[in-house]
């Protein structure tokens, strides 16, 4: 199959997937979520955000490669996209599936060498991961509904890995919470998310006074969700951090 030349990234994670690969040059279109390599991506056009693809603006640029997400994207756009292009679409929930997506993508789009050397990196660093004692912990994404997260998602599998172990695993997905139902839960850590929902300093007292025997820390959200190339950084991060907390 003939490499793409013409491709257009609906998924920020994969977008930067796609310059790390060494593919920039065949990048015509991205969203406005799409932030990394800073200085490289604001050269590619804005094809709207994930949830709301400008279909016409993507109809007009006539993609050879469409890259998408199961839970990124909307079904009805990637429906609607498929009747005239070719359609990636990813389904991320553990890390093995993140790496196997870096393999395909390497594979589908001419540079499967690269693609090979990120993986291995990548696995050097999860192989690394410290051998500290279990911690139960929450890990927040959301306030005003409180949201967590569940089991069947990537930021779980990354929980697991580093024996963060999610009090709230026996629900899937992003259940909402409060306040009063993490403090039964009493886990050891509550890990306060930078995004989606951007989380400060203030929070971190408001949570406190919910739960007085939890650990409250902010953490940077792309550790345990972004996926792709920033996996390599993010792993390395989380090998320091887990140390860092015991």
């Amino acid at each position: 199959m003939k490499s793409p030349q013409k491709i257009i990234s609906l998924v920020p994670s994969l977008t930067e997937l796609l310059f790390d690969l060494g593919l920039e040059d065949q990048i015509i279109g991205r969203t406005r979520f799409c932030i990394h390599p800073k200085g490289k991506v604001d050269q590619v056009e804005i094809m709207g955000g994930t949830k709301n693809p400008r279909i016409d603006k993507i109809r007009k640029a006539e993609p050879d490669l469409i890259i998408t997400n199961k839970e990124e994207n909307r079904k009805e756009d990637v429906d609607v996209l498929q009747k005239d292009f070719d359609v990636m679409i990813t389904d991320i929930n553990t890390i093995e599936d993140a790496l196997l997506t870096i393999h395909d993508i390497g594979n589908r789009c001419g540079a499967k060498k690269p693609a090979e050397d990120l993986i291995s990196a990548i696995r050097k660093e999860y192989h690394n991961a410290p051998d500290e004692p279990q911690l139960t912990a929450a890990y927040m994404i959301w306030r005003d509904p409180w949201m967590t997260v569940g089991a069947n998602t990537y930021i779980h599998s990354v929980l697991s890995h580093w024996k963060l172990k999610n009090v709230f695993d026996n629900q899937t997905r992003y259940p909402k919470t409060t306040l009063d139902e993490l403090s039964n839960k009493k886990p050891d850590i509550i890990l306060l998310s930078s995004e989606p929902y951007p989380f400060k300093e203030k929070h971190i007292t408001e949570v406190e006074i919910a739960c007085p025997d939890c650990r409250v820390l902010l953490v940077d959200g792309e550790w345990f969700s972004w996926y792709g190339s920033r996996m390599l950084p993010s792993f390395k991060k989380l090998n320091s951090f887990r140390k860092a907390i015991g």
